[in-house]
């Protein structure tokens, strides 16, 4: 038996597994066995989702063929098997009538951070080329868009981590803003583990204890959306006690004189602000300042917010200030989230991208990219909506009226869910392509079965901008094809198929081609390459290049050759607790669930340690509300409610509820409210009332 080494399916860590092919457990599927692989970074570990990632190959619940409506047109009839023809017929005639009615950008595509770089790359292409559309964005604008923008505008380029992950394990102090690796990837924990056993010193900035927190030297818990101003005055002090390092601010920076209204951050001023005390302030900054080499990492609780671009700029401020950005095991970084969120938004799939992290607005961009593929410049279309915008439009007058989703759940994970229902609903046509019937592939037309990540072969960028190798380990069932085929004969018949090809190698070679001179260049990294070397980093302009795990070592990939400070200010939440949603919401990750959880919630082990979502609240908060560990609770927003269990906790602040985005609920709670930069949503605050259910709603 032939074993294949390859990585798991779920986060930005893409940990090494390996898969052996065994005997099945079900009859007419394939049986293999996953173990976890020496890679660089997992080195041997895999969280309980990765253990079992294996078990979704062969679920019962798993889509073999297409699916359609039995009455064409009305989607309160059943879901039935069809043939391929069949599907591609219904999707080929809704795409030809709405364009011919209401023009190109009536038909559009939702995809997704889990697609390989090759599947996102032609999914973009697809878009622009076959279907002449500029309607096009994923689900990563919903997670590391904020930190993408801050990065770009203050550093020039956008890699989450401009470091190797082993570097983490070097530092000797580290600060983890709105970041809870040991649940959201627990492989990563041994970087930390191991630093902290040589004497490292972690802070954790998280309304929440989390398991991250409880292993913290110290946690600071903040009022969600405040984390700005707690940015602001950690710089303050920063330039009021002669923490900063003035040499490096003037040979390696520039605009730090913009700074100057920093002032107005006080420490007593920044404790009203956010709860925390001026001594924590003080303390974190002197360890930032004086026992490194020193890091910030900041995740989603810091950028999902209405002003995520500048928050995550408030830190970058703080870090540029004290001189870590560039130095050895020293730095700022942001933890990628989704599997390629990184790779994912490099080469396509946003509104306002070409490959290589090029934008569709620039021109000589625009020639690059138009002469790899064999089309005119001025046959591309402009930059489209963003995620939630295009999302908010479905169905309306200049919105899209056919829509395609591909590795996205948008029913359960975008904001404002009852609104993203309602817009589904409104459309002519819905194509949803995905491994099980989700909550979004409920509302379709025409349902695709795809191949799952052991099934295919291509390459994803983790949180490091190491790109690797998603390996075949096994043929998909007969009935299913990859995304990239389905790409290829939807293009072929809607008569653009010379333009495209279902070989991941062929892709990868032509991505290589497009994003050559871009930001993300690719251009030196062959297939070859990332197996003999575990991964290449990017840029890698030429395949003489060695890569470039480490990033600002000399310079920054500005105009200037310099990183720039922007003054930012902190303002309120778009939406503020009142008499009548008098308490703060919080969402995010719980340890055994992934995103939407369309997968992890059909892994009968995972759903063992972790049946059912539970609001998170501090026992003061109950006691006010009657409410006892293990109640039904009502949560209710200005946009909907979401009823939940109780879970009491002290480590959550008195006045916030944290709930997990895995299930449905949560996000029809949360504020749609986009940051004006990034475009990202607020999910991570939004006023809400509590109160316990009615008895008649209990299990």
């Amino acid at each position: 038996m032939t074993a294949t080494q390859t990585h798991c399916p779920y986060c930005a860590l893409q940990c090494g597994m390996t898969l052996t092919p065994e005997i099945p457990l079900r009859p007419g599927m394939p049986g293999v066995r996953l173990e976890p692989a020496e890679f660089p970074v997992n080195r041997g570990g895999l969280c309980a989702k990765g253990f079992t990632a294996a078990d979704l190959l062969d679920h019962t619940d798993r889509l073999l063929t297409p699916l359609v409506r039995k009455e064409p047109g009305n989607r309160e009839s059943p879901l039935r098997e069809a043939s391929w023809e069949e599907a591609y017929e219904r999707i080929v005639t809704a795409i030809h009538d709405s364009q011919q009615e209401y023009g190109p950008d009536s038909v559009g595509a939702f995809g997704g951070g889990g697609l390989t770089n090759e599947k996102a790359y032609a999914l973009g292409k697809f878009v622009r080329v076959a279907l002449r559309s500029s309607a096009i964005d994923y689900n990563g604008r919903f997670c590391m868009s904020s930190a993408a923008t801050a990065a770009n505008r203050a550093l020039g380029i956008d890699r989450g981590l401009p470091f190797p992950l082993a570097d983490v394990a070097q530092a000797r102090t580290v600060l983890l803003v709105g970041a809870n690796p040991a649940d959201a990837m627990p492989p990563s924990m041994q970087y930390l583990d191991t630093g902290r056993a040589d004497g490292a010193k972690h802070i954790v900035i998280d309304p929440r204890r989390t398991n991250t927190a409880n292993g913290a030297y110290l946690h600071l818990q903040p009022l969600p959306g405040t984390d700005l101003a707690l940015a602001n005055g950690m710089l303050h002090i920063a330039i009021r006690e002669g923490w900063i390092d003035e040499d490096y601010i003037k040979t390696r920076t520039e605009g730090f004189d913009s700074l100057n209204k920093a002032n107005a951050y006080w420490p007593e001023r920044v404790e009203r602000m956010t709860g925390v005390p001026e001594r924590q302030l003080r303390e974190t900054v002197r360890m930032l300042a004086t026992e490194g080499p020193s890091m910030i990492l900041t995740a989603r609780g810091a950028e999902q917010h209405s002003n995520g671009t500048d928050t995550a700029q408030a830190w970058l401020n703080l870090a540029l200030a004290l001189g870590l950005v560039g130095k050895p095991f020293s730095g700022y970084g942001t933890i990628t989230g989704q599997g390629n969120g990184q790779g994912g938004r490099e080469h396509g799939q946003k509104a306002d991208q070409l490959p290589g992290y090029r934008k569709l607005d620039d021109p000589v961009a625009r020639a690059h990219v138009a002469a790899v593929w064999g089309v005119d410049p001025d046959d591309l279309p402009r930059p489209g909506l963003s995620a939630y915008e295009m999302i908010d439009r479905l169905g309306s007058d200049g919105g899209v009226k056919v829509l395609w989703v591909l590795a996205s759940n948008i029913a359960v994970s975008a904001p404002h869910s009852n609104n993203v229902v309602d817009k589904l609903r409104r459309l002519d046509f819905l194509v949803v392509s995905d491994i099980f019937l989700s909550e979004t592939a409920e509302f379709a037309d025409v349902v695709l079965p795809t191949a799952q990540w052991a099934e295919e072969e291509g390459t994803m960028t983790n949180l490091e901008g190491r790109v690797i190798r998603r390996k075949m380990a096994l043929p998909p069932p007969p009935l299913v094809k990859s995304d990239l085929t389905v790409l290829t004969e939807l293009a072929g018949l809607l008569g653009r198929g010379e333009f495209f090809t279902d070989s991941p190698r062929a892709v990868f070679e032509e991505l290589r081609r497009a994003s050559a001179g871009g930001i993300a260049d690719y251009a030196g990294i062959t297939y070859e390459r990332i197996e003999a070397e575990q991964g290449v980093f990017w840029p890698c302009p030429d395949e003489n290049h060695p890569g470039t795990p480490r990033l600002f070592g000399e310079s920054f990939p500005t105009a200037s050759g310099r990183a720039r400070f922007i003054r930012v200010d902190h303002r309120d939440a778009a939406e503020l607790p009142d008499t009548t949603f008098p308490y703060v919401l919080t969402t995010g990750r719980n340890m055994q669930q992934y995103q939407s959880g369309n997968q992890t919630r059909r892994v009968r082990a995972l759903n063992v340690a972790l049946p059912e979502p539970r609001a998170e609240i501090h026992p003061d908060l109950a006691r006010r509300h009657g409410i006892a560990d293990g109640d039904l609770v009502e949560l209710r927003s200005r946009r909907g409610a979401a009823t939940l269990r109780a879970r009491l906790s002290d480590g959550i602040r008195p006045d916030t509820v944290f709930a997990p985005f895995h299930w449905p609920g949560a996000n029809a709670l949360t504020n749609p409210a986009l940051d004006p930069h990034s475009r990202m949503p607020a999910f991570k605050v939004c006023a809400i009332s509590i109160e316990r259910a009615p008895d008649s709603l209990e299990n």
